[in-house]
């Protein structure tokens, strides 16, 4: 039964599934001006603004 579960899932959606494609996951480090340490910032960001987000 769980194969037709997931046999269902792949099938039902496939227009959202490419548009996933296009997002990533981006995780950048920042250093805090106060304490020098380093903490990191995560965002999920279109594959087209990927450079801007990194750029600051």
């Amino acid at each position: 039964m769980a194969k037709a579960a997931k046999t269902a899932i792949k099938t039902k959606d496939q227009k959202s599934a490419a548009e996933a494609k296009n997002w990533s996951k981006v995780i950048r480090t920042v250093r805090s001006p106060k304490t020098g340490a380093y903490t990191f910032k995560e965002s999920i960001v279109h594959k087209e603004k990927i450079k801007e987000f990194l750029g600051h």
